[in-house]
């Protein structure tokens, strides 16, 4: 083979190598950084697609919230609580993203959880029983409804509530709670005894 067609065969395969590996910049990220976005990424990306109906729309989000939590990386670690404090930074943004487009978000516009909270207030304001319970839920405020219905008629833990309606799990079970107390009074049922985690 003469150098010409050597030089001809050199080019051709520089042509037909995969870009990525003709130029591989290696990021310099934190590896304790990297073992979060890695065990965070998924999780962080099916709560913003619940909120925005598209992947894309949530890979966008995800992806503005990761780089702020990289930029904060170094006081979050500080805070002793990186989950909480990462959590809070994508809610932030998701919900300010949904202010932006000026609309709700998807799961309450046409989500499988909106259909069954719909379906529930419309069956509990029908349903008869000798409490008047059905028809004090189905009178409940939003939040309170949505923390009630989700915990107790459908069963998910508050860790799952929390995670569906966008709060963290404090202020998920204070509408618990909130809700149990407007029922109580409603019902006209004695109090009940505090203990530490009621309504949880």
């Amino acid at each position: 083979m003469s150098d010409q067609d050597a030089q001809e065969g050199a080019s051709l395969d520089s042509r037909h190598r995969p870009m990525a590996q003709a130029v591989h910049v290696p990021l310099d990220l934190p590896l304790d950084f990297e073992a979060f976005y890695l065990g965070h990424q998924e999780s962080f990306h099916a709560y913003a697609e619940l909120h925005f109906g598209s992947r894309q729309a949530a890979e966008d989000v995800v992806h503005e919230a990761f780089l702020e939590i990289l930029g904060g990386w170094d006081q979050l670690l500080r805070t002793g609580n990186v989950d909480q404090g990462a959590w809070a930074i994508v809610r932030r943004i998701v919900s300010g993203q949904l202010d932006k487009d000026g609309r709700a978000p998807a799961f309450v516009i046409n989500g499988p959880i909106a259909q069954t909270l719909r379906s529930a207030r419309d069956k509990l304001q029908t349903m008869e029983s000798t409490t008047g319970l059905y028809a004090a839920i189905a009178d409940l405020p939003a939040r309170q409804f949505e923390a009630i219905v989700l915990r107790y008629i459908l069963g998910y833990p508050a860790t799952k509530v929390a995670w569906f309606v966008g709060l963290d799990e404090r202020t998920v079970g204070h509408h618990i709670r909130r809700g149990r107390e407007r029922l109580r009074i409603k019902l006209g049922l004695p109090a009940e005894p505090r203990r530490k985690g009621a309504g949880q």
